[in-house]
């Protein structure tokens, strides 16, 4: 079996191991977003997006990888404030929707108005939602519909995607 085939095989299983062994082997079934770079308000090469984003930012927010869980200190920020996309600054969530889904991941049941984009994600056998920053084309995570009231959404955003800025007392 080539090697591109062993990669497809494992993750066709859909199994952790066998797409943390594909991510091992170089593999990522989703492009980098270069190909969208010009639909956007914000655009930079992808040096310009290297040059500013941590290589676990850029793999996530560039790439569409994800975080592993509980290890975002977002995950445990309680504070109230603001969460702001990571490449533009785009304010995207606000800490008032934020809530413990217990995923390891910073979950929202809704964004603010017009902060974020959504595409229809075939990836690894599964149909999901897939948010993005409407900006910049950030990759944030996947939205489901097992959230709380009174949206029932769980917007379940990698950390790395995002910042913080606290509300002034």
């Amino acid at each position: 079996m080539t090697p591109q085939g062993r990669r497809s095989a494992l993750v066709a299983g859909g199994s952790t191991l066998g797409l943390a062994i594909a991510y091992a082997l170089g593999w990522n079934p989703r492009p980098a977003l270069a190909a969208t770079a010009g639909t956007f308000e914000v655009t930079r090469t992808e040096a310009e997006w290297r040059k500013l984003l941590t290589p676990n930012q850029y793999a996530v927010m560039r790439e569409e990888g994800t975080e592993r869980p509980y290890t975002s200190p977002l995950n445990d920020e309680h504070r109230e404030g603001i969460f702001a996309c990571a490449g533009c600054n785009l304010d995207a969530f606000s800490s008032k929707t934020k809530f413990d889904s217990r995923t390891g991941w910073p979950s929202f049941w809704q964004p603010l108005p017009n902060a974020v984009g959504e595409n229809v994600d075939k990836t690894f056998g599964m149909v999901r939602t897939e948010v993005h920053c409407r900006r910049c084309g950030s990759h944030f995570g996947h939205v489901f519909p097992d959230g709380p009231k009174p949206t029932g959404l769980r917007y379940c955003m990698n950390g790395v995607s995002l910042r913080f800025t606290p509300r002034a007392a």
